[in-house]
């Protein structure tokens, strides 16, 4: 489990792992987490999924790296490094039909003790994002929040298998083809509707009132 067989008290839960200890120590640990262990991604998933309970493998690497500190001097500042690689079943909202979706997250977080210390830190530094630690910290509830934080904005296959029949006909149906041709009929409806080159010649021509400019 970890690269440190003298220390497994690590990551004996990681529900409750000692994450300034771990990144001060450089450990490292890895594991798999089901989708059944994550309530939140779990409503994600479509009832009629081939496999509701699809696995993520994830690694987890502790580090310090020297900063400068408001003293002055450089010390060490925990970091730590995550990785999660899986897939998931989720509903195409093009044809309605589960689809599996691929995830890959690597992600760099500074850590930190108090709420205030993350909000302080400077947003600039878009690789490195920031949690705050804790001594009980957990580490698949971070899994999840990456997890919901990679699910795509529209879920749907690159190549749907086939087109809903809601898309084709019925109500929904019904209202994409009305809007298609709204749009068909508005765009045959602009061309009567712009100025008439001519019109404009003839009331040059009548020497109407307006149209005098010099």
């Amino acid at each position: 489990m970890t690269q440190h067989p003298g220390k497994p008290a690590g990551l004996s839960d990681p529900h409750e792992l000692d994450l300034f200890e771990f990144a001060r120590s450089g450990r490292q640990a890895a594991g798999v987490v089901r989708v059944s262990q994550l309530p939140r991604m779990l409503n994600e998933v479509p009832a009629e999924a081939p496999d509701r309970d699809t696995g993520f493998t994830w690694q987890a690497e502790g580090s310090t790296q020297p900063e400068l500190q408001d003293d002055g001097t450089e010390g060490p500042q925990p970091y730590l490094r995550l990785a999660i690689h899986g897939a998931a079943w989720l509903e195409c909202q093009r044809c309605m039909t589960p689809y599996s979706q691929a995830f890959n997250v690597d992600a760099t977080y500074r850590i930190v003790s108090t709420e205030g210390e993350a909000e302080e830190f400077p947003l600039d530094e878009d690789e490195v994002e920031v949690i705050v630690g804790s001594r009980q910290f957990d580490l698949i509830d971070l899994i999840e929040e990456e997890l919901l934080l990679s699910l795509p904005l529209v879920p749907k296959h690159e190549v749907c298998p086939e087109v809903h029949e809601s898309l084709v006909s019925g109500a929904a149906g019904a209202e994409g083809a009305g809007d298609e041709a709204a749009l068909d009929e508005a765009g045959e409806g602009e061309e009567p509707e712009r100025p008439n080159p001519f019109a404009a010649l003839e009331s040059l021509k009548r020497g109407e009132p307006g149209d005098k400019k010099h």
